[in-house]
């Protein structure tokens, strides 16, 4: 696919996510912040949203990650600290992930509001008078809503602004319908701390350094699983891993 006029906000990259277990939030922050390579804080700290989008019926976003392949790409609409109401400065990404390195591509999009009346026509009309290219309006077109999640970020970046950290805390995910939304079936995480450290694809050796000293475990956790883990029915969830385990029999079984 042709990006012409795409813009492109990083080259690919790690990131590397970690768990933080038995610390607090303020206690995970004070680590950051006394680590010998130096980080301090990069930006102020804000709640960040997002709206996952999938194929309608196969969830085939989701299968791709917990299958673990290689080349997958999700698709999200990213905004900051208001929840709900009008969205002002949406993003629309497609997070492109590449082995272990990844990258984004983003577009800005126009406002739409996330009240009772939000569903899937609320994104076409977003999508109609937003600049961006046909094509890309046609595969999110294709494409449904399937959650929304939100948590609160603070950003460090080292002394030699080669490396970034970001902290996410007071997880929260939403059950998103292509209509009649009421935002009621949603679950939060408030014990949880996700760490991620975010380099250059070139800078993995230094990395280590880093990483080394991190009291943290190595997690290939992700957000949207856990968001459609946790507010999809798991009758729902059970019954589209059957059918992909059937898809996959069948392509395998074909001459």
């Amino acid at each position: 696919m042709e990006w012409n006029s795409e813009k492109v906000v990083n080259e690919f990259r790690y990131e590397r996510k970690f768990l933080v277990e038995g610390l607090s939030f303020y206690e995970a922050d004070k680590f950051v912040l006394s680590h010998p390579y130096l980080f301090r804080e990069a930006f102020h700290q804000r709640f960040v949203n997002n709206i996952y989008f999938d194929s309608i019926f196969d969830y085939d976003n989701y299968f791709d990650n917990i299958n673990g392949d290689s080349k997958r790409v999700k698709v999200r609409i990213r905004w900051y600290n208001d929840l709900f109401e009008l969205v002002k400065n949406p993003v629309l990404e497609f997070k492109i992930k590449n082995g272990q390195v990844g990258k984004k591509i983003s577009f800005n999009l126009k406002p739409f509001r996330i009240d009772k009346t939000f569903d899937c026509s609320t994104i076409n009309q977003c999508l109609a008078v937003s600049d961006i290219p046909i094509e890309i309006k046609k595969i999110v077109q294709s494409l449904s809503p399937t959650i929304m999640n939100r948590y609160l970020r603070k950003y460090y970046l080292s002394f030699d602004k080669i490396f970034r950290i970001t902290i996410d805390s007071q997880l929260g995910y939403y059950k998103i319908n292509r209509y009649n939304n009421t935002f009621l079936n949603k679950k939060f995480v408030d014990d949880e701390i996700i760490l991620e450290l975010k380099y250059p694809f070139d800078m993995n050796k230094k990395a280590r350094y880093i990483t080394n000293i991190f009291p943290f475990r190595l997690s290939k956790s992700s957000k949207y699983v856990n968001g459609i883990e946790l507010v999809m029915k798991k009758g729902l969830i059970g019954s589209k891993l059957i059918v992909r385990a059937a898809q996959v029999y069948e392509s395998d079984c074909k001459v």
